[in-house]
């Protein structure tokens, strides 16, 4: 029998009287005896997409008495797609999504806590700072599985021939270096890098950690306020001054997404372009024959190689019936050999020690050595837990640090639309 939460509006109450009134999604065993789960999976790229349904594939095969339904989701509209199928009582069983959109379901009470359920073996598995990332009020709402730093996809040639100092996990660049660098390779109507900040908050706030820069911070009675400290220039300082000061970075690509930018980097237009790990898997889909790239870390600051990751996760729907079995599901798709298989099919890194270590993910080819090295220094994204990000970053950060990179505002403006408009929009949800 489904359950049926407070209502808060008479909308809400019209659409749980319709389910109870229809019937519930399949979780409810079968009259033959058997349970149906639904997993609703957010894998897109084909080999992920092949992954995902394989270990399903297996599961069903050695589990007659409880089977999994695949369902495909997308990451372009998961969040409203699950408040709906939420409020409606339909949610599937168990699903996937990211670390950084829980912060609502998990509060909202549409989400099971798993700090009982998960086995010891993959608690122990995953490291603290990952579990960090799925952590609200105490209660863990996701399983961390795939994560994503950010690395630098660099011209391996025009590096080369350059003569520039070509950096390493273990002697990686400055941010003054890597400013420096970027300046040495420019002219001519070529660039150093190509930022692709169409979306720049996330890459802003998880590259800062890395100079110290945190902006929320959690006071003693729980609430978070904004501060914008001098760890928190670095990063949006140096790619300003790129674009705006030395014209190493192009102004052109501040507008785009990262595939974006791939043509101009094949086309030699570009020598580096920061991006996510798994865009990998495109440059190698279409390079033109004969193109040579290389996988760099990004640069180091105060705090090294420290970089923010929002990682991908396995929920469970605090509606279903059959938690158990959705719990031995998720550790059946995250045993070790598995996770690799996921991470490869997603070209991410997983999150579980044991998976970290198949010699698969420490090869140079397509630069999984490169990222495997920076396992160990990607944390917790600063605003994961923080709510009323959503609207600080869509109506606040966004336009500010667009304004900002493009050159319309200064520092200064920077720092109060951040901080002080910030805070008024924190604090209507921290009431």
């Amino acid at each position: 029998m489904c359950s049926v939460r407070a209502f808060k509006t008479l909308g809400l109450l019209v659409a749980v009287l319709m389910v109870v009134l229809t019937g519930c999604s399949g979780d409810a065993p079968d009259k033959d005896g058997k349970i149906t789960l639904q997993f609703q999976s957010l894998a897109w790229q084909a080999e992920s997409v092949e992954v995902n349904k394989e270990l399903v594939k297996e599961w069903n095969a050695a589990h007659p008495d409880v089977q999994v339904k695949y369902i495909q989701g997308s990451w372009d509209s998961v969040h409203d797609q699950l408040l709906t199928s939420f409020e409606g009582g339909e949610a599937p069983d168990i699903i996937h999504d990211a670390s950084d959109d829980l912060a609502d379901f998990a509060y909202g009470g549409y989400l099971t806590d798993l700090t009982e359920l998960i086995p010891a073996r993959l608690k122990s598995d995953i490291p603290r700072n990952s579990w960090d990332t799925t952590t609200f009020d105490e209660g863990i709402y996701g399983v961390p599985f795939l994560q994503e730093p950010r690395v630098i996809m660099a011209n391996a040639k025009w590096l080369k021939e350059s003569g520039v100092r070509i950096p390493t996990p273990d002697k990686p660049w400055t941010w003054d270096e890597f400013r420096r660098i970027t300046k040495e390779l420019s002219g001519d109507g070529k660039y150093g890098v190509a930022w692709p900040l169409k979306e720049p908050v996330s890459a802003t706030l998880n590259l800062s950690l890395s100079a110290g820069g945190r902006l929320f911070h959690r006071e003693s009675d729980g609430k978070v306020d904004i501060r914008f400290e001098e760890g928190d220039g670095v990063v949006p300082g140096t790619i300003h001054d790129q674009v705006n000061t030395d014209h190493s970075a192009s102004s052109t690509t501040l507008g785009m997404g990262g595939s974006d930018t791939l043509p101009g980097f094949f086309g030699g237009k570009y020598a580096m372009v920061p991006l996510g790990f798994s865009y990998r898997q495109q440059i190698v889909q279409q390079a033109p024959d004969g193109f040579e790239w290389q996988v760099l870390p990004a640069p180091a600051g105060a705090d090294g190689l420290t970089q923010g990751v929002s990682p991908q996760t396995l929920s469970i729907s605090e509606d279903t019936e059959h938690k158990k079995e959705a719990m031995e599901f998720i550790d059946f798709l995250l045993q070790p050999d598995n996770m690799v298989r996921l991470a490869k099919g997603d070209w991410m890194l997983p999150t579980g020690t044991e998976a970290l270590k198949a010699p698969a993910l420490h090869a140079e080819k397509d630069g999984w050595a490169t990222g495997t090295a920076l396992a160990s220094h990607l944390t917790s994204a600063p605003a994961q837990s923080v709510r009323g990000y959503p609207e600080w970053k869509d109506k606040v950060a966004t336009p500010a640090l667009q304004e900002y990179y493009s050159g319309a505002i200064d520092a200064a403006e920077l720092e109060k639309r951040i901080v002080k408009d910030g805070n008024l929009v924190l604090r209507r949800y921290q009431r």
